[in-house]
């Protein structure tokens, strides 16, 4: 256990290499066939778990340290705990299947399908940050979300550690050529990923997306609530004036990002008039992120579609508000460990369903989709309007609170992904940055820098055809999961089966009823 333990570390540490930030991808690989190594021919599922719970310390303590930035090492510590449980649980499943000793490539990387999908579903409906598929935002293999997106990059990227931690047994055991077997399927999984067509093809459309910055990183990014929104409005303005003195391109449809006017426009008269002088200073369409003062006491995360003339023409309210960030469930409970709840003054209320904006253009109606901040990160939140006739993906996000971490990296790798998942163009906009224009190949035409002032405004490609991905929805998922369970329901009467013939052995012994006794004390 001391060297199986050591290498689930290390493997964790892999994993946490791979993500955005340090973004060495095929450590993700390494990090995979780690754990597969080190779980195999475990008999005892209690140190399967142990194994897990390493790994995931190892990986989720260092990528999620923003979580902790301005609110210390509690919710930070608390949340990567919680998250390396799951994979405690993997690790369960990874020695059950591998009681033999021999990695189960397959099965193995379908129980990691499973465990990301109950990680993304529960508590609280799930935190589905830092799967597996996220780290693999610059690799090759990102381009196969298009058939059974996130789920189905995780799968492949699993099956490839699987394989090469089967090579290395059979290496162990000197069966050089066996070993090669699994090291070159793992290689042939890579390369067809590299040609896997991602169309880029269709309509385009000039978009403005606006990050206006804040006057300080922090909890406090809000304290100066009129600065933030007269900083988006300003620049708004001067995109405008740009286009009509010829210095720039003349935007279509102009985007604002979450949290760009906490000052509730519809309550608030100033507010609304700053929001609807630069929205007809651009002359175009603009949706602009609010917080409103609705349902009271509770508030609204929401994105507001203006038309040209500065109407309120549709509204979207986040569906997924985060558990602990804008919302606090059992807050007296929690209370008793932390005041940092009370910081939550009041909870956001979700939203009930996707929506699909109508954004009248010069060029016609585009269909768009807003899904705000953590929401791109949960599969059915983005793959649903998609589905419902999105052409275009907009993902408006605030990054003040995690500083100059690797939170808004993260999150704009999850934005790549998406982008090829759905086939659809994104138009990834923070207040501070990192914002990005992505391509529905996931490959970014614009990107700005952390806590800069910056108007991003290129063409967008507007795509109608669905991905594969976007028309099985959760099917793989589903099957992997269960492909999974069944495995180790198998695998589970094995294990019964093969300890019932050594107890009735032990019991036929002379005086082995005395020496079980003694086992057990």
């Amino acid at each position: 256990m001391p060297l199986r333990s050591l290498l689930a570390i290390a493997a964790g540490l892999c994993l946490w290499l791979a993500q955005p930030g340090p973004q060495i991808w095929p450590l993700a690989l390494v990090g995979v066939a780690g754990l597969a190594y080190a779980t195999a021919g475990v008999d005892r599922l209690r140190d399967g778990f142990l194994l897990g719970v390493l790994t995931g310390l190892a990986a989720f303590v260092p990528t999620l340290k923003w979580s902790g930035i301005y609110v210390g090492p509690m919710p930070w510590l608390a949340l990567s705990a919680s998250q390396a449980v799951y994979v405690g649980f993997l690790g369960i499943a990874l020695a059950l299947l591998q009681r033999d000793g021999r990695v189960r490539v397959l099965l193995g990387a379908a129980s990691w399908v499973a465990m990301e999908w109950a990680r993304s579903t529960t508590p609280f409906g799930g935190f589905p940050w830092a799967r597996l598929a996220f780290s693999q935002a610059e690799s090759p293999l990102v381009h196969l979300a298009s058939v059974a997106g996130a789920p189905g990059v995780t799968f492949v990227v699993a099956v490839i550690g699987g394989a090469l931690a089967l090579a290395a047994q059979r290496w162990q055991a000197r069966r050089w050529g066996a070993g090669l077997v699994p090291v070159a399927a793992a290689g042939a999984l890579v390369l067809v990923s590299i040609p896997w067509p991602t169309p880029t093809d269709g309509k385009p459309l000039t978009v403005a997306a606006i990050q206006g910055n804040v006057p300080a990183p922090g909890l406090d990014f809000n304290a100066e609530r009129r600065a933030v929104l007269d900083n988006h409005a300003g620049l708004t303005r001067q995109v405008a004036s740009d286009a009509a003195a010829g210095r720039g391109p003349s935007p279509d449809v102009v985007f604002w990002p979450e949290n760009s006017s906490d000052i509730d426009p519809l309550r608030n008269p100033d507010a609304q008039q700053v929001i609807t002088d630069a929205v007809r200073a651009a002359g175009v369409p603009t949706v602009v992120g609010a917080v409103l003062q609705e349902p009271a006491p509770n508030v609204s995360n929401t994105s507001l579609l203006y038309g040209p003339d500065g109407q309120l023409l549709d509204r979207y309210v986040k569906q997924h508000p985060v558990p602990f960030a804008e919302y606090i469930p059992y807050r007296s409970f929690f209370r008793m460990f932390t005041d940092k709840v009370d910081l939550v003054r009041n909870d956001f209320t979700a939203g009930t369903e996707s929506t699909v904006f109508q954004i009248p253009t010069r060029s016609g109606t585009v269909p768009t989709a807003p899904v705000i901040c953590f929401e791109v990160a949960y599969d059915s939140l983005v793959r649903q309007p998609v589905q419902d006739g999105a052409q275009l993906l907009l993902v408006p996000t605030n990054n003040a609170t995690f500083g100059y971490s690797d939170e808004s990296v993260q999150q704009l790798a999850i934005s790549k992904l998406r982008a090829i998942e759905t086939g659809r163009s994104v138009v990834h906009i923070s207040t501070v940055g990192v914002s990005a224009l992505i391509r529905p190949d996931g490959t970014v035409t614009q990107q700005s820098g952390l806590f800069t002032r910056d108007a991003l405004v290129d063409d967008v490609t507007l795509r109608t055809e669905q991905t594969l991905a976007t028309k099985v929805g959760r099917i793989p998922e589903v099957a992997l999961s269960v492909f999974a369970a069944l495995g180790m329901l198998v695998a589970w009467r094995s294990r019964r089966a093969s300890r019932v013939p050594s107890r009735a052995s032990r019991s036929a012994r002379p005086g082995s009823d005395e020496k079980e006794a003694d086992d057990r004390s």
